[in-house]
């Protein structure tokens, strides 16, 4: 959990608090900070009271975007942080063509964890 910059900020379209998404999940608010802290969600504290928000796009109706947590898991286990997982999530990539954030939620997950295996290459 970390304070976000201006750039992700901006990148990422919509944020959910962790009330909300509990609400979404059907799950108390400690199972959410559970699932921040186990790496299946990526929260940052961002605004005038630096609650913790989480990416809109990482929840689909009531779960976890398919192929997220894998997802994440590849990116931490290549190095990368919080904020350039964000980044890299939420940056328009021609070649899919969109995010690999909107990749994810149209259930293109496969080619989106293909390249960030290479990533690591």
């Amino acid at each position: 959990m970390t304070e976000i910059d201006a750039k992700i900020d901006a990148l990422v379209p919509e944020w959910l608090n962790l009330p909300d998404i509990a609400e979404m999940l059907d799950i108390e608010v400690t199972r959410v900070r559970q699932l921040v802290k186990e790496g299946q969600l990526i929260a940052v504290r961002r605004g005038e009271n630096r609650a913790l928000a989480v990416p809109a796009a990482f929840i689909d109706g009531d779960k976890i975007v398919k192929g997220l947590v894998g997802l994440l898991t590849v990116l931490r286990d290549d190095g990368f942080s919080d904020e350039e997982m964000l980044e890299w999530l939420f940056t328009p990539d021609p070649t899919l063509p969109g995010t690999p954030a909107q990749a994810l939620s149209e259930n293109r997950g496969t080619e989106v964890k293909r390249r960030a295996q290479a990533l690591a290459v």
